[in-house]
């Protein structure tokens, strides 16, 4: 399977892809693991993309399809993977469509996990994680053993900049304006599946992997 994941920042698109990858064996790759990666790096190509990230703003398409397709040439890609943060504009869309050409790969299906934005900012402001083994804490719902701290590293947990409320907002309306509309570009093309990010973790993941799995049978038909 060939997954691109679509929702705003804080809807869940992380959490799924790491389900989809244990249920179907395939390899999550996260836009925003691979622009942290290249901020830590602190080389020039990592500070335009911080300028950009700090912002809250887009990265420019040109910057993330060259990224993008760097990590799709990578062999663990051969066997599918869940696409978490990629495409975000339709120029994008456009420049995936393109690139999945150019490599012989095809879209199975594109998620679009939804939620309100006040929900995404309850979320959000409450998300700490570890600089060093990059584990994700929430202070309300999976809290650290002790507070501030990672309890696999023992380290400080840290906020990231882009999760405190004024980014969150501005993330959310960049994500409305320019993201919502690959919603009718991909269902025009029939591969859209939408499903609701308000309902538990596991609920979800249930519903969406049969989903997936029924979209795989028909289109094996």
């Amino acid at each position: 399977m060939r997954i691109v994941l679509l929702g705003p920042p804080g809807a869940g698109k992380g959490t799924q892809a790491k389900l989809l990858v244990e249920k179907f064996g395939i390899v999550q790759i996260s836009t925003g693991d691979i622009l942290r990666k290249a901020i830590a790096q602190e080389n020039v190509l990592g500070s335009q993309v911080n300028s950009y990230v700090l912002k809250g703003e887009l990265v420019p398409d040109s910057l993330m399809v060259d990224l993008i397709r760097e990590r799709l040439n990578e062999k663990d890609c051969r066997n599918g993977f869940v696409l978490d943060g990629f495409p975000r504009t339709l120029e994008q869309a456009k420049a995936l469509d393109a690139l999945f050409k150019e490599l012989g790969f095809s879209i199975s299906c594109v998620v679009e996990v939804q939620a309100p934005l006040e929900e995404i900012i309850k979320r959000l402001i409450l998300r700490w994680s570890c600089p060093n083994c990059g584990s994700v804490y929430h202070l309300e719902n999976n809290p650290p053993k002790e507070k501030g701290i990672c309890d696999i590293c023992g380290l400080p947990l840290v906020q990231r900049e882009d999760d405190k409320e004024d980014l969150i907002r501005r993330r959310y309306h960049t994500y409305q304006e320019l993201t919502e509309p690959l919603s009718e570009y991909y269902a025009k093309k029939g591969v859209l599946i939408q499903v609701d990010g308000m309902k538990g973790i596991s609920d979800l993941g249930n519903i969406l992997a049969f989903r997936l799995l029924e979209r795989e049978k028909t289109f094996k038909r």
